[in-house]
């Protein structure tokens, strides 16, 4: 069967699927808004020169960062799409903020069209783009297939991909050979070898990932000037257990009953990942008998050996630059992790459990260098808390480290930049 036929016998099933889940879309509430745009009711998104589509607010940031860099020879329209409200209300920000500069650069936002081949289709003929750009892991085939039906040139910019990801597409590898893009830029060797494997194309080269650009350390909080010296004595023994799932509750509190035992003067800062588990946290705590206090009632200083029940927003990063060391949630359980870089910016080495997938991206570079510690279970983490708390490092020491890292990981938006612009001429 020829390329084409096989392209349009396959778009027009996949969009008789997409007619007939429409109407149970409708009810979803995450999708519901800006609905009328995702299917182009009442109107077609704006003419421009080139399409990025940012999935959610990661990928929104991405495009900002792009958005911020970019300096076109001619005067180029950028239409910035994405599919949630979170990354709408950036790329929105973003547009907005553009208008006006000296860069020959403007932009529009909205969400991107449902992946229905027909509504692909037409929005692309609305837009009539030179060039649509894929940020990380944007695969979505109704668009795909839209893209190469009308001859737009596609690229992957920050490409990532996953091994069980790659397994679920190779379950049709001959129809992702069809509509594969012209360039992909990915953040790996193995991202890269994913993509190859998937699209069988050439034109796969790696860039450093953009998100280490927009990684900074920060100036570390003298005592004296640390919003709160006022509860902690100078030298408190503090070790901070962040951003707590609660998935891994359970793994925690043997975390904060073996500190309590090996080192009985430790004052320990919990910080729940969500305010709604504080009441959670009192009956764990009360049941083991652990002596603790809420951050919002400490009048004076915090007593040796409490733990801080931290119902407070907002001072993570004060009470990095009082740690010796901090654990961050979200990895002893399989719900992605959270992000470990935070410590390390004020000088704290980060020690986190086996499950950080949504921060693949950083790279087992980090572990190689010894600025981040992982641990395969509860008790490992304990024993890589305790290692680094007896030790005394300065935290300049810990973040000099740091940003002698980023700066061999950085260059990823002038790279992103240099594609777009050489794909577009």
């Amino acid at each position: 069967m020829p390329k084409s036929l096989k392209l349009k016998t396959a778009s027009f099933v996949y969009d008789l699927g997409w007619k007939a889940a429409l109407p149970f879309l409708h009810r979803n509430e995450r999708l519901r808004e800006g609905f009328d745009r995702r299917t182009l009711k009442h109107s077609l998104p704006p003419k421009a020169d080139v399409w990025i589509q940012a999935a959610s607010a990661g990928e929104a940031k991405l495009a900002t960062r792009i958005m911020d860099h970019i300096s076109p020879d001619k005067p180029t329209r950028f239409l910035l799409t994405t599919n949630t409200s979170q990354g709408f209300s950036e790329l929105e920000r973003t547009a907005y903020r553009l208008t006006p500069n000296s860069r020959n650069v403007s932009a529009t936002a909205t969400y991107f069209p449902f992946d229905m081949p027909s509504l692909a289709t037409k929005a692309l003929k609305a837009v009539n783009p030179k060039l649509v750009v894929l940020l990380e892991t944007e695969i979505w085939p109704g668009f795909l297939m839209a893209c190469k039906d009308l001859g737009i040139k596609v690229i992957i910019i920050n490409a990532r991909m996953t091994t069980k990801s790659l397994a679920g597409y190779m379950t049709c590898p001959s129809f992702f050979k069809l509509i594969a893009p012209e360039e992909i830029l990915a953040i790996s060797p193995d991202d890269a070898n994913r993509f190859k494997t998937l699209f069988e194309i050439d034109k796969v080269s790696l860039m450093p990932n953009i998100k280490f650009d927009s990684t900074a350390t920060a100036e570390i909080i003298p005592y004296i000037s640390n919003p709160l010296s006022s509860i902690f004595k100078p030298k408190t023994p503090f070790i901070i257990l962040g951003s707590v799932r609660k998935e891994e509750e359970s793994q925690v509190l043997n975390i904060s009953v073996a500190l309590k035992k090996e080192r009985p003067k430790t004052v320990i800062g919990l910080f729940p990942r969500h305010m709604h588990r504080i009441e959670a946290w009192k009956k764990m705590l009360n049941e083991k008998g652990l002596p603790w206090i809420l951050r919002s009632e400490i009048e004076n200083t915090v007593p040796f050996g409490h733990i801080v029940l931290w119902d407070v927003f907002g001072e993570m990063f004060s009470a990095f630059s009082l740690a010796r060391a901090a654990f961050i949630g979200g990895s002893l359980a399989p719900v992605g992790g959270q992000n470990f870089l935070e410590p390390l910016a004020y000088g704290v080495t980060p020690v986190i459990g086996p499950f950080w997938s949504n921060f693949a991206w950083i790279g087992n570079e980090i572990f190689e260098n010894k600025l981040a510690r992982q641990a395969q279970d509860w008790e490992g983490v304990l024993h890589e808390l305790l290692e680094i708390s007896k030790k005394t490092v300065k935290p300049e020491k810990v973040k000099n480290h740091f940003e002698a890292f980023l700066e061999d990981m950085r260059g990823g938006t002038k790279m992103a930049c240099e594609a777009i612009n050489r794909n577009l001429s």
